[in-house]
């Protein structure tokens, strides 16, 4: 059985159909791919996904419980983590402290001073442990200000992985980055794979099907194709359409 699962999903905003019958299957231990050109409504399948829209039918499931229309952070203490096109940091904080304040060992504690968790050797040693995981442990004392764009999605990430997510749903995570923080990222996402089941939305195509297992095809708010890459490279909607030219 599928780790995550969307049935018929519908989402319309006044008179404007944005998504129509969305059914997406998602196999734990895998990264699972979904691309499809500007406007075709991934990015708000996403936030459908996730809780930050209901939908308006449908139904998801996570790990075989019904999830839809719960809201963000029912959703997040389930096990689902996903990061922005738009990062969302502390900017003004040290990198370690915005890996501190999403662990859920941190929320539960209340209303207790982040100076006073510092002093707690085993949270910040688990923060420090997750920051190793996206190669930032060198960073933990700087300005999260003071990082470069790439270091930043890194730590976007970092701060998903301190929810202790079972799924990492990343929205175009590439956007903006060089080709060497992109090659970056890539091995980042290559290490990670083996510990989290990875959902990716993203333009870059060929980041896209180096790293995917299967990849689902979103237009017209509909899924109208998905596969393997390889096989996808061979689709012939895909060889015609202007995704085909870097698939």
């Amino acid at each position: 059985m599928a780790l995550f699962t969307a049935r018929n999903i519908q989402k319309r905003f006044g008179a404007r159909v944005v998504l129509e019958n969305i059914s997406l299957a998602i196999e734990a231990g895998t990264v699972h791919g979904i691309m499809g050109p500007n406007g075709a409504g991934k990015t708000t399948c996403f936030h459908v996904l996730t809780g930050q829209h209901r939908p308006d039918a449908g139904r998801i499931t996570f790990d075989g419980r019904d999830i839809t229309g719960l809201p963000p952070h029912r959703i997040a203490r389930l096990g689902v983590s996903r990061s922005f096109q738009i990062m969302n940091l502390f900017d003004d904080t040290v990198v370690l402290e915005n890996v501190l304040l999403a662990l859920p060992a941190f929320r539960a504690i209340g209303r207790s001073p982040v100076r006073q968790v510092f002093g707690d050797t085993g949270l910040t040693d688990r923060a420090l442990a997750v920051l190793a995981l996206v190669g930032l442990e060198g960073r933990a004392w700087d300005k999260a200000k003071a990082l470069s764009y790439g270091d930043r999605r890194a730590l976007e990430i970092a701060v998903a992985l301190a929810a202790e997510p079972r799924i990492l749903f990343l929205d175009e995570p590439t956007s903006g980055l060089g080709a060497e923080a992109t090659r970056n990222l890539a091995g980042l996402i290559q290490r990670l794979r083996s510990r989290y089941t990875i959902v990716l939305i993203e333009h870059d195509m060929r980041f896209l099907f180096d790293l995917a297992d299967r990849i689902s095809v979103i237009h017209w708010g509909q899924v109208i194709a998905e596969d393997t890459p390889a096989a996808l490279r061979a689709n012939k909607w895909v060889a015609r359409s202007a995704l085909g030219g870097t698939a």
